[in-house]
């Protein structure tokens, strides 16, 4: 949905020392720059930009505004929240769980050097699917097969067919043709 947020500074080269410790606990770097007007951050596109203002007056923040950043774990989060109060911003919310978003999301919230409100987030179930555990997806697989079976069952139908359960079905086939063929030669050689 977006392509970049950019958020108003006083002073961008200033703004990129601490952004470039902050993002970086999160993985970001800076990837663009014309100084001394603006710097891109992201992973490998400028997704987020501190910049003067457009119309060169003093930059202002948005009550109610605030960007928010995807961490990759729980160390991120509170990294990215350490680094910023080492680098000069302030505390807008202590890592840790925040259940009215959710019962998995655990986030920290901050206040860069103009006062831009910026968080951390890692929402725990996203991230699991991102990277799912050893085994996860064949587990997901199978899990999803079952429901699929008992669907079917308790719809009167046959049992859904199962790739496991084809791959099975055509090995027995296989090795019944292989001793069928067996018995056959050893049936003439009498």
């Amino acid at each position: 949905m977006l392509h970049h947020v950019s958020v108003g500074v006083g002073d961008v080269e200033r703004a990129g020392k601490f952004y470039d410790a902050v993002l970086g606990a999160l993985g970001y770097k800076r990837v663009m720059e014309f100084l001394p007007y603006a710097i891109g951050y992201g992973e490998s596109a400028p997704e987020f930009w501190v910049q003067l203002p457009h119309n060169r007056t003093a930059a202002t923040v948005g009550n109610g505004v605030h960007v928010g950043f995807t961490a990759k774990t729980k160390g991120a989060v509170n990294s990215f929240h350490e680094q910023a109060l080492k680098f000069g911003g302030s505390n807008g919310g202590e890592p840790g769980p925040r259940p009215d978003y959710g019962p998995k999301y655990y986030g920290a919230f901050i206040y860069d050097l103009d006062g831009n409100k910026i968080e951390a987030t890692l929402y725990a179930e996203a991230s699991a699917a991102a990277a799912p555990a050893k085994g996860g997806k064949r587990r997901e697989e199978r899990r999803k097969e079952r429901q699929a079976r008992k669907a079917a069952k308790a719809a009167g139908g046959a049992p859904a067919k199962t790739a496991k359960g084809e791959e099975r079905k055509q090995k027995k086939s296989k090795e019944d043709r292989a001793e069928r063929r067996k018995a056959r030669k050893a049936k003439k050689a009498k």
